[in-house]
């Protein structure tokens, strides 16, 4: 199958979304990342408010910037997110 040609006069590709950066409840910087609910294909449970975030629901990847591999990244439901200062981990993760 060949490539796809972009049509002539279409503009150029567009830029990703910027960088967003918010500060956490511990001191550290921390990189969030919206999912839109149809790229949320498996559950995982928020360690905000301990409950699961369902396939489909559209929720935050939360991840340290100073962590290159990203391997302590966490989904949280957008609303816990937002209220992170009010409600901390329900559980401490190793």
């Amino acid at each position: 199958m060949a490539p796809r040609r972009r049509r002539p006069g279409a503009g150029p590709p567009p830029l990703p979304p910027p960088r967003r950066v918010e500060p956490g409840t511990d001191g550290r910087d921390y990189e969030v990342r919206p999912v839109p609910g149809f790229r949320a294909t498996k559950t995982y449970r928020c360690p905000g408010c301990d409950h699961e975030i369902r396939s489909g629901t559209a929720h935050v990847v939360v991840l340290r910037i100073d962590d290159e591999d990203a391997d302590d990244r966490r989904h949280w439901h957008t609303p816990c997110w937002a209220n992170r200062a009010n409600r901390g981990p329900t559980r401490r993760w190793s």
